[in-house]
């Protein structure tokens, strides 16, 4: 009976969407549904959502991701320090936004300030982007945008041939085409993913787990583990997609059901506790999650709660896949051993919008990541240049990348 009643969440989600995304889940679906008989103003709601970033040159918005599904409400991010708290409160969150939002908050400030010379321009912006690097230690997209504009910014300071002005005009629209190129980047991925998902599954349809958010809100646009997923739907070949919850900030049942949602893709939100079961009474053809760190022998650092995923995929022989852009993988780590775990704030546990859910006095482990084992990652890790096992990815990339070995 167990078997029947999970097997009928795919009937159910073109039935009874109240009983699968609750009361919101149902009034998104249904304004979807609806606009085109309104005057367009439910669509343009849902669709500016999931737009997590607006930028144009010296302004720099971000959707506020605490307040969704909710409400949708873009903030200013004027200089540096807002870049920093906005990424340190999680107003936006995913490794490659993370990236990109401290970069364009540093492009907004450099548009308002002036230097006199290339050397207070230089200093200015390795103090500033190492400042950046601290809001949330754990994922190295931000560190990767710093090396490669430190670098830029030491060799232009020394080049006779460059202005302070030609400098800081450099500088500005290097950070500025990170936006536009993740989105590049995660089409590749998602393609590639797709591809390997269904040559492993000999074309088949199929269903996929994810966990955490991975889509248009932790990115550029489009996503990575949840861009994989949209290519398989494009396909015409998902026929179902579950999300965690993801514990104890909720970015699955806030946000990647959001995105779900507003895709109209066939989906079920389910609890961190129940993924055992759903893969035991369920043919889940795949795991595929996100990374905000992958080192060099394909150890990945990811949303805590990821690691017991690969352990149930594993069990139960179910393909565990990792999608992660190369800005997101860290070659001079050499284990995940290496990798700094950010510990979160114990009231994200306790509480949930100020309403205590535990008593006072309890005490609390709140890390916001684990590290999965390579050897647990036996679908491959997905990145813009193809799908690799561990054991190849760093090999594979310093030959995509032109590095040396």
């Amino acid at each position: 009976m167990v078997t029947n009643l999970l097997a009928n969440t795919e009937q159910i989600h073109h039935t009874n969407q109240d009983s699968i995304y609750g009361s919101l889940g149902k009034f998104l679906f249904v304004a979807t549904k609806r606009a085109k008989f309104l005057d367009g103003i439910f669509l343009r709601l849902i669709m500016t959502t999931l737009e997590a970033i607006r930028y144009s040159r010296g302004k720099l918005q971000i959707l506020d991701q605490l307040l969704l599904p909710m409400e949708s409400l873009y903030i200013p991010v004027d200089n540096v320090q807002d870049g920093w708290l906005v990424i340190n409160r999680m107003q936006v969150r995913g490794a490659p936004a993370i990236g990109i939002v401290g970069a364009l908050s540093l492009a907004v400030e450099l548009c308002h300030r002036t230097f006199g010379t290339k050397e207070k321009l230089d200093a200015y912006i390795k103090e500033q982007l190492e400042y950046l690097v601290t809001a949330r230690p754990t994922a190295v997209n931000m560190r990767t945008v710093t090396d490669w504009i430190c670098k830029m910014s030491a060799a232009m300071k020394t080049d006779t041939g460059a202005t302070v002005d030609s400098m800081k005009e450099t500088i500005l629209t290097e950070l500025e085409s990170l936006l536009e190129k993740d989105v590049g980047i995660n089409k590749a991925m998602g393609n590639y993913g797709a591809e390997d998902i269904m040559r492993r599954c000999r074309n088949e349809s199929v269903r996929i787990l994810t966990h955490c958010n991975t889509g248009s809100l932790a990115t550029g646009g489009y996503g990575t583990a949840l861009g994989v997923i949209r290519s398989v739907n494009a396909r015409g070949k998902l026929l179902h997609a579950y999300c965690t919850e993801t514990r104890p900030y909720n970015q699955g049942s806030r946000l990647t059901a959001y995105e779900l949602v507003h895709d109209k893709l066939p989906a079920t939100l389910v609890c961190d506790d129940m993924c055992a079961a759903l893969m035991r009474l369920n043919k889940i053809a795949a795991v595929i999650v996100g990374a905000d760190r992958v080192v060099a022998n394909g150890d990945t650092a990811n949303k805590i709660g990821t690691y017991q995923l690969a352990v149930l995929a594993k069990h139960h022989g179910v393909l565990f896949y990792v999608a992660a852009p190369t800005s997101s993988i860290d070659l001079h780590m050499k284990t995940g051993d290496e990798i700094i775990i950010e510990e979160r704030p114990h009231a994200e546990m306790t509480t949930v919008k100020g309403i205590r859910l535990a008593p006072e006095g309890i005490n609390c482990w709140n890390p916001a990541f684990d590290v999965t084992p390579a050897e647990l990652i036996t679908g491959g890790i997905v990145t813009e240049f193809g799908v690799f096992t561990p054991a190849e990815l760093q090999s594979e990339l310093n030959k995509h990348l032109g590095l040396s070995n």
